[in-house]
């Protein structure tokens, strides 16, 4: 037996014997052995090559900070790169979100940014902030029902501080992070391995080379999904929307909350706005909707994604269909990063496109609200585009003139 055979087996029975606790039986093809990497934008454009025996890499398609989106430039070269040497590309989200409500606002950017094959795995790297265990364990079913595999990746000490990582093991693989010292380490040191159930991959060191990289071994075969398993993985379709109502139909509309709804997916099967729908119920998108509970859809007319706009404004201010203070300005606005370009001045308004750096938007109007200090941009047909261009802070995303 070779060398490298050896080595191999000896991964298998140390990651099997890991694998143990919990698990009623475990065989040896259950636990792979195969190292991988994972990478971000600091590891440049094509991201950084290992020792040339890797079968697996993952790339962060981007972060999520608590409704701040910061997409990685280098998720896309990174993912062609991995995928040119034969490597099995994965993606992974910095995810710093709480509550079902941020989880859609964060997936629903990044999910249709996914470059790596349906079945391959998507991970949540939940770290920081202060996550908890219901919107963790909706978000990694909306993955699995977007047609990934949903892993969790993390330390295990933040994790079982801030989670029912038990509970959460039961249902998901993990992705645990454990480093022995900041030494120079091609292999993985079970020393210090983080026991728990269901661990699938161990991140083993963040000093896989010199000058630093993420090194990690698959125990169970998990990131050959999307290349030699589930290829072809069942997908969740979404419900199918209803047809329009009538008006008098809309007066008195309805609905019944179902398990795992949130006030995203209700308002956005219909066509509505998040906020207007919690508003006509007389509360926020930060209160817990229930199973069973009634909620209204209307108050006399429809929502609608985007946002009403007179038609014509004669006094300096005014207040738009939404309920929020607009102010005429006219002005333009220099973009220096990435930008969604909106239907209406929400964050879950229908996308238009992506206003990229150094791309000039005209606008006539401007609104502080929601966070955000947004503008309105004039277009064909008496409509109007929505961008944000300044933070809670007052930072702007560009420059104006």
């Amino acid at each position: 037996m070779s060398l490298k055979s050896k080595l191999k087996h000896f991964l298998v029975a140390v990651g099997a014997a890991f694998l143990m606790v919990g698990v009623s039986t475990v065989t040896a093809s259950a636990a792979r052995g195969d190292r991988g990497t994972d990478q971000s934008e600091y590891q440049g454009q094509y991201g950084r090559l290992g020792y040339g025996d890797e079968t697996f890499e993952f790339s962060q398609v981007g972060g999520y900070y608590n409704g701040s989106f910061v997409p990685h430039w280098t998720y896309s070269s990174q993912v062609q790169s991995a995928r040119t040497r034969g490597l099995h590309a994965h993606t992974y989200i910095y995810s710093q979100f709480s509550g079902r409500w941020q989880a859609d606002q964060m997936l629903n950017y990044y999910l249709p940014r996914v470059q790596t094959p349906k079945g391959s795995i998507v991970a949540l790297d939940v770290e920081s902030g202060n996550p908890d265990t219901d919107s963790v364990l909706y978000a990694l079913q909306r993955i699995k029902d977007a047609g990934y595999t949903p892993v969790l990746y993390g330390y295990k000490n933040f994790l079982v501080n801030h989670l029912n990582l038990q509970y959460i093991s039961t249902q998901y693989p993990l992705w645990l992070a454990e480093y022995p010292d900041y030494s120079v380490r091609r292999f993985p040191n079970y020393g210090f391995f983080p026991s728990f159930n269901n661990v699938a991959i161990f991140q083993f060191t963040s000093t896989y080379l010199p000058g630093g990289l993420d090194g990690d071994v698959d125990l169970t075969g998990i990131t050959d999904n999307g290349y030699t398993k589930n290829i072809n993985p069942q997908i969740k379709q979404p419900t199918q929307q209803p047809n329009k109502p009538t008006t008098n139909q809309r007066q008195a509309a309805t609905y019944t909350v179902r398990p795992g709804d949130s006030w995203w997916s209700i308002a956005n099967a219909r066509g509505l706005n998040m906020y207007t729908l919690a508003a006509i119920n007389g509360r926020s998108i930060n209160s817990t909707i229930y199973p069973g509970q009634v909620l209204k859809l209307t108050a006399g007319n429809t929502t609608s994604n985007s946002v009403t706009q007179p038609k014509s404004n004669s006094s300096d201010s005014w207040t738009d269909g939404l309920g929020d203070v607009w102010h005429h300005e006219s002005g333009t606005f220099i973009s220096n990063s990435w930008i969604n370009l909106r239907w209406g001045a929400k964050t879950t308004s229908s996308r238009i496109g992506t206003i990229t750096p150094g791309q000039t938007v005209k606008y006539d109007a401007w609104s502080r609200h929601d966070g955000y200090v947004w503008v309105r941009q004039p277009r064909s047909n008496g409509q109007y585009g929505y961008l944000a261009v300044r933070d809670s802070n007052n930072q702007p995303f560009g420059y104006f003139k």
